[in-house]
C-alpha cells in the first residue's frame, strides 16, 4: 500500500468493485486491488512488480508508450466514463474490452499513477444485439415497401392495359377486380402492421433503450448483478422483435407461395427430443414439457416445416399457461399416418371465439395482454396444409387447450 495512505483509503482500494492498478513512472505495477486481480484473473499479489504493458495485447504497447509519456508531462486527472475504450489482457491470453480512466497522485516524492479499470464486455455485447435488432427491423421495413411499390406498379399497368384493350373489357375487369383485392389483402396486411408495430415494438424497444442506459448507471456503482438482470431483459425483448417479424416473413412466403416443401427422412423420437431441447430456453420458470411417444417411427415429410408447426405450438403452451405448468406433447404413430398433441393447462379460449382461432391477426379477449401478433396459428394452420395434414383443437377457458395435427408419414 502506498506509505502514509490512511485505513479509509485501504478500505476503499480494497472494496472496489472497479479494478485500480497503481503504476510508478517506469510503467510497474506497484499496487493492484483485488478487484484488479479477479478482472484479470491473476491470483493475489501476482500483479505487484509486473510492467503495466503485460496487461495490453502485443499490438497496442507501443502506443500505449506514447500515451504515458504524454501523460507523465501533462497529468490531468480524467472524469470516469470519459476513458478510453480499450483492448486488454487476462493472464490466459485471452482479450476483453475495457473502459479506462487516470489520476495520478504523489508519494514519498515519487510520482504515480492510478488507473481505474472496468470489464465492459456485457455492455459491448448489449450494443451489439441491439444494432443486430435494428438491421433486422431495417431490412424488414425495406422488403415491405418494396413489395408495396410492386404491386402498386403492377395496379398502374393493369389499369393501363385495360384502357388499351376494350375489346376484352370482361376478362380485364375480373383480373383488375382480383388485383385489386389483393392490393386490398396488402394494405390491410399493411395497416394491420403498423398497429402492431406501434404497440408490440414499442415496448421491448423502450425496455432496450432503458435497460441499455440503466446498465452504463450500475457499471459505473460496480453492480453487476442488476447489470445481468438488465442484459437478460435486453436479450428478451431482441427475441420477442425476431418472433414478430418471423411471422410476418412467413406469412409473407405462405401468401406468395414462395414456401416450397423438401421431403426428407426423419427419425422422430430424436427429432422431437432435439425441438424440445430449442424450446426449453423460452419456456417460464418451473415449466415442463414432458413428451409421450408409443414407438419411435421414421417419417417422410418436411423437417423444417414440422420443426415451425411443433415450435409455434409449444411456444403458445408456454406463453398462455402460468409458470410451474405442465405442458404434455403426445405422438403416436400409425402405419399410414402420425398424430401429435399438445395439451396446455393454460388461459384456454372463450368458447364465443373458438371460430375465429385461425384467423390471420386473431387475438382471443382473454389474451389482450400477452405479447403476440394473432398470426401464429393462422401459420401453423397453412403449414399443415401444406404437409397434406390436418388440425384439430379443444379449449375451455380457464382449463387449457388441445391442439391435435395428423400428417402423413409418407408425404410424396
Amino acid at each position: 500500500m502506498i506509505q502514509g495512505s490512511s485505513v479509509k483509503f485501504k478500505e476503499i482500494f480494497e472494496g472496489s468493485s472497479e479494478g485500480i492498478v497503481i503504476v510508478n513512472k517506469e510503467g510497474i505495477i506497484v499496487e493492484a486491488n483485488p478487484a484488479s486481480e479477479r478482472i484479470f484473473r491473476y491470483d493475489s499479489e501476482e500483479l505487484v512488480g509486473q510492467a503495466l504493458d503485460s496487461l495490453l495485447p502485443g499490438r497496442l504497447r507501443e502506443k500505449h508508450h506514447q500515451y504515458r509519456d504524454q501523460f507523465h508531462k501533462n497529468p490531468s486527472p480524467r472524469t470516469m466514463g470519459m476513458g478510453r475504450d480499450l483492448m486488454a489482457l487476462r493472464k490466459d491470453g485471452s482479450e476483453f474490452p475495457v473502459e479506462v480512466s487516470l489520476s495520478h497522485t504523489v508519494s514519498d516524492g515519487q510520482f504515480l499513477i492510478m488507473a481505474f479499470i472496468i470489464d465492459i464486455t456485457q455492455r459491448k455485447k448489449a450494443e451489439n444485439a441491439l444494432k443486430q435488432s435494428e438491421e433486422q427491423l431495417i431490412v424488414y421495413a425495406t422488403e415491405l415497401e418494396r413489395k408495396v411499390e410492386a404491386r402498386t406498379e403492377a395496379l398502374n399497368d393493369l389499369i393501363h392495359k385495360l384502357e388499351e384493350e376494350v375489346l376484352e373489357r370482361k376478362k380485364a375487369e375480373e383480373e383488375a377486380r382480383k388485383s385489386l383485392e389483393r392490393e386490398r389483402e396488402l394494405n390491410e396486411l399493411k395497416t394491420k402492421f403498423v398497429s402492431i408495430a406501434s404497440h408490440e415494438f414499442r415496448t421491448p424497444l423502450s425496455t432496450i433503450l432503458s435497460s441499455a442506459s440503466l446498465i452504463q448507471q450500475y457499471k459505473d456503482r460496480g453492480d453487476f448483478d442488476k447489470q445481468e438482470k438488465h442484459i437478460n431483459r435486453i436479450k428478451s425483448s431482441i427475441n420477442h422483435l425476431t418472433g414478430i417479424l418471423n411471422d410476418f416473413l412467413s406469412l409473407g412466403k405462405l401468401e406468395e407461395g414462395k414456401l416450397d416443401v423438401a421431403i426428407e427422412e426423419i427419425s422422430l423420437k430424436e427429432f422431437l427430443i432435439e425441438i424440445l431441447e430449442e424450446v426449453k430456453p423460452s419456456l417460464k420458470a418451473d415449466q415442463l414439457i414432458d413428451l409421450t411417444i408409443n414407438e419411435s417411427c421414421e417419417l417422410h415429410t418436411d423437417p423444417r416445416i414440422l420443426r415451425n408447426i411443433l415450435f409455434n405450438l409449444l411456444s403458445n403452451a408456454s406463453k398462455y399457461s402460468d409458470a410451474g405448468k405442465k405442458i404434455d406433447l403426445y405422438c403416436t404413430c400409425f402405419e399410414d399416418r402420425i398424430t401429435l398433441a399438445v395439451h396446455d393447462e393454460g388461459i384456454g379460449i372463450p368458447e364465443s371465439e373458438l371460430k375465429h382461432l385461425f384467423d390471420r391477426f386473431f387475438r382471443a379477449s382473454n389474451a389482450t395482454n400477452i405479447q403476440g401478433t394473432g398470426l401464429g396459428l393462422h401459420i401453423v394452420k397453412r403449414y399443415v396444409e401444406l404437409l397434406n395434414g390436418s388440425l384439430a383443437f379443444s379449449s375451455k377457458e380457464g382449463k387449457g387447450s388441445i391442439f391435435t395435427i395428423n400428417i402423413p408419414n409418407n408425404l410424396s
